[in-house]
């Protein structure tokens, strides 16, 4: 095990106190806690605790400055996150408990308790993060990471979270500064992810905008000179300016967040973590995503006629009506130009949401590829979505009253009418007698790792896309 180089006699001492949240990343404080929050990584496990088999072992004498110098930069930071008083204490007592136990296992469950971002939800306050925890499309390591966060919270958001759109839960940020964690893919930050001693509920979960809202600039953009997209107005307007694109993405989120736990369901709607076959999730998220597209498209034609009516629209539902907007674009070409084309070709649920949604519109006669030219007809995009939204939710429907595998290969049928799956795909030649009669794990295990392989638009667009994608690992909100 390599042992970090970081000078820890140098960084133990208490760094000036910091007591404006604005300039948290530029301090001292921050340095240190970072510095010494890297270097522990460097020696923690993948289960976050740190072996010391040799007696009288400098290994832990090292984690122990270096937690010291962690749990110094907290108490320093503290100050200029009032809010987070009772989650920064907790953390300095997890920490030193995580000390005098012997770095086992890190358990920062207390602290955890006591980090409550959803209900500080004001635009622009900030928030100190420091816990042992994997990453989501990261590091699947329990690792010490450390961010200044800050809250996306426009007021048309505030006013659609107060009205029709409640999501108690969500929580919409910006990266500021933050850990080797989260320079990589990973745009959440989910309580689920730190290391704890047991499982409670939880009562909120984050998203990091700014980086959506960045890889989407970067992509689309990138995709529409290669398909020859001739860009409606107001979609490549949305290219240039970071911070509309920010409050796009935080109104889809808001409205795709909640239909997880909203609609006509199952008991079991893709909540609780199971095997089975992987296009199921393709299928709730693109439930999700096709209820925000739907919902963007009935706020904005309601307030559209209240405008053709001749109402004067407030200045936040204006706000509400433009962004609206805004969404259904930003709905459909992140499907199609990221979704579709990011990561491996092994169960990628994602993948095959954006897949069928492109191929659902060029079968509808809304999207054309001809002359090496991608065009869409606008005026027919969104009823040619939402019908997309409602298959999906009538499958749903019809499931209340079917046995699971029954409506796994109902879902498999509606995926297939649309995408055209792998030819030794033992679902679309049709499942063995043995395997129908069977455990649902044999309807999973007959899935081909890629079942609905990319077509040769898709396959293409991959190859010029590719390092578009991979340069948007680790993009934040500035880095245009």
């Amino acid at each position: 095990m390599s042992t970090p180089t970081l000078n820890t006699q140098a960084i133990v001492g208490e760094p000036e106190v910091v007591e404006d949240a604005s300039i948290a990343e530029s301090s001292a404080a921050w340095a240190q806690l970072k510095d010494a929050a890297i270097a522990i990584r460097e020696m923690q496990i993948k289960d976050g605790s740190i072996p010391d088999a040799s007696t009288g072992s400098a290994t832990h004498q090292k984690a122990r400055d270096l937690v010291a110098a962690i749990t110094a930069g907290i108490r320093a930071l503290a100050p200029a996150f009032p809010h987070d008083a009772e989650y920064l204490a907790a953390s300095v007592v997890d920490f030193d408990r995580w000390v005098s136990e012997g770095f086992g296992v890190p358990d920062f469950l207390d602290s955890l308790m006591a980090f409550q971002p959803q209900q500080h939800r004001v635009d622009g306050i900030r928030h100190l993060v420091v816990f042992p925890m994997y990453t989501q499309n990261g590091s699947s390591d329990r690792l010490v990471e450390a961010l200044i966060v800050e809250t996306i919270w426009p007021e048309f958001i505030a006013a659609l979270e107060a009205g029709d759109y409640g999501n108690k839960l969500f929580v919409s940020l910006r990266l500021v500064d933050f850990t080797p964690g989260y320079d990589t893919n990973s745009a959440v930050l989910f309580p689920e992810t730190v290391a704890m001693r047991e499982i409670p509920s939880f009562t909120w979960g984050a998203i990091f905008q700014d980086r959506e809202a960045a890889r989407y600039r970067r992509v689309t953009r990138a995709a529409a000179e290669i398909t020859n997209l001739d860009l409606p107005e107001r979609a490549a307007a949305m290219l240039d300016d970071q911070q509309v694109a920010e409050k796009t993405f935080v109104m889809w989120d808001i409205i795709h967040d909640r239909t997880h736990m909203r609609g006509d369901l199952p008991f079991d709607p893709f909540m609780i973590k199971q095997r089975m076959p992987f296009f199921l999730y393709s299928l709730e998220e693109m439930r999700c995503d096709m209820t925000a597209f739907r919902e963007s498209v009935k706020i904005e034609r309601s307030l559209a006629a209240r405008i053709a009516a001749g109402e004067e629209l407030t200045e936040t539902e204006q706000e509400m009506h433009d962004y609206a907007h805004l969404v259904q674009y930003a709905v459909i070409f992140d499907r199609i130009f990221r979704f579709s084309i990011t990561g491996t070709r092994t169960r990628n649920y994602d993948a095959v949401g954006g897949q069928l949604l492109f191929a659902w519109l060029h079968q509808r006669g809304v999207l054309h590829w001809t002359d090496t030219a991608l065009t869409f007809d606008w005026d027919n995009v969104p009823d040619a979505v939402v019908a997309l939204g409602d298959a999906i939710d009538d499958l749903y429907w019809h499931s209340i009253d079917r046995p699971k595998v029954a409506h796994w290969l109902a879902a498999y049928e509606l995926v297939r009418g649309t995408l055209t799956p792998h030819p030794a795909s033992q679902w679309a030649r049709g499942l063995s007698d043995e395997i129908l009669a069977g455990t649902p794990k044999g309807y999973t295990d007959a899935v081909m790792d890629d079942e609905f392989p990319l077509s040769m638009f898709f396959e293409t667009l991959d190859k010029k896309m590719k390092p578009v994608i991979e340069s948007t690992v680790g993009i934040r909100g500035t880095d245009h």
